[in-house]
């Protein structure tokens, strides 16, 4: 199963409205890097166990990220904090970011 390494940032965001099982295994796979086989060891649950919580998990997190956006909105004002543009151009990119709220 390839990693989207966008759902680490979206567990950031959107990791309280998951269940804790699904955020702890989210956790482990995206953070820490443990395989699907050393979760289910860790977790006494089966590997396919812990690929479907994780599918769901996935699934939830870009359905808020949809619903709410805010982990682009974020990710897009630290883009132009840290763009070398000047001061006015950056709060006027900013400003524009924060209407989209």
């Amino acid at each position: 199963m390839p990693k989207d390494l966008s759902v680490s940032a979206l567990l950031d965001f959107y990791g309280p409205f998951l269940s804790e099982k699904q955020r702890n295994l989210l956790h482990h796979y995206y953070n820490e890097d443990l395989s699907l086989s050393e979760i289910a060891e860790n977790e006494q649950i089966t590997r396919q166990g812990v690929r479907d919580l994780i599918k769901r998990g996935e699934l939830q997190l870009k359905r808020y990220e949809q619903e709410c956006g805010w982990c682009e909105n974020v990710l897009s004002l630290q883009s132009i904090i840290d763009s070398d543009k000047t001061n006015k151009e950056k709060l006027e990119l900013i400003k524009e970011t924060i209407n989209k709220f």
